[in-house]
């Protein structure tokens, strides 16, 4: 598996949980000045909309985000995974060949993927949805994360080209942001903050995704690569700042719908603490009696509250 997904960057190794770029993009090892003027916890994301590891990641980071919101000020950055088609390395000539993996990969992480995508309507790069999501940060964050979000359900679960405006002005749309704003900052400055995040992904040494930078306001910092079990992510954050306190949350259904509300068995099994075969048999309950809304796929379901 390693030696052939080496150089394609959609072929991740499920070993090491990365997304790794073709080798002419890796530069050094991480560099330890990124910086924060804040007495909070730093971390700098680089994702792509359309890496199947970065959605193995989700419950990770969701449940971070639940238990670290208070110390750690997260920073999405874009990677740039499908510029185009013009390569054939790692055994892959084309679409089709994406498909079969990205079932492998669905199953390796236990989040719901089809990988029928390529065979059907294929992206023929990624940095549309990537230049997207950076228009949308100019509107709103919070936003932004939720676009994200959405974008990713489409191409993972729904088997939509996420490459094509339509469909990214329909989550635009859906997550509250200005359409028309969007459209215009995607043809405009947010192709600059594109390349910029590029720029810093080459300076920081970054060879795949996710990649994730933990920095406290000294300057110290630990890396974090790959799709890693939560106790990863969570030492970076001690490594750094022995005094931050855990964030106690509530993980009853209720609650946990509404902070997200769509959510995969093995996301509430991450937030709940719920062994994985009984949530999915509560979700399956919840959608059986009009609570929630089943989404299925070929390779697993999520759930969304109604």
């Amino acid at each position: 598996m390693k030696n052939e997904t080496a150089n394609n960057p959609l072929l991740c190794d499920i070993e090491t949980g990365m997304c790794e770029m073709p080798d002419e993009r890796v530069v050094t090892e991480p560099k330890d000045d990124i910086s924060s003027t804040e007495n909070i916890i730093k971390l700098i994301y680089f994702t792509d909309p359309i890496c199947s590891s970065c959605w193995g990641i989700e419950p990770q980071l969701r449940k971070l985000k639940l238990e670290y919101g208070n110390a750690i000020r997260m920073e999405y950055r874009m990677g740039g995974l499908l510029p185009d088609w013009s390569y054939n390395s790692g055994g892959i000539s084309g679409p089709a060949d994406v498909a079969g993996h990205w079932d492998e990969v669905s199953a390796h992480y236990d989040m719901p993927i089809d990988g029928d995508l390529w065979l059907e309507d294929p992206l023929e790069s990624s940095y549309p949805p990537s230049i997207a999501f950076k228009a949308a940060q100019l509107q709103d964050e919070k936003k932004a994360q939720l676009f994200m979000r959405d974008i990713r359900e489409m191409v993972f679960l729904k088997k939509i080209n996420i490459a094509k405006w339509e469909h990214l002005a329909k989550a635009a749309k859906k997550v509250g942001l200005d359409v028309a704003q969007l459209k215009t900052d995607f043809n405009g400055k947010a192709k600059a903050l594109f390349e910029d995040d590029l720029k810093l992904a080459k300076e920081l040494g970054v060879r795949g995704f996710p990649t994730l930078f933990f920095t406290d306001t000294a300057g110290n910092t630990e890396t974090v690569y790959g799709t890693r079990p939560y106790a990863f992510y969570e030492m970076a954050i001690l490594k750094l700042n022995l005094d931050v306190v855990k964030r106690e949350y509530h993980k009853d259904w209720q609650s946990l719908f509404q902070v997200y509300n769509s959510l995969t068995a093995k996301e509430y099994s991450e937030l709940s603490g719920t062994p994985r075969a009984e949530s999915e048999t509560l979700l399956n309950n919840l959608a059986n009696n009009g609570t929630l809304e089943k989404f299925t796929t070929k390779n697993g379901a999520l759930w969304t509250i109604k």
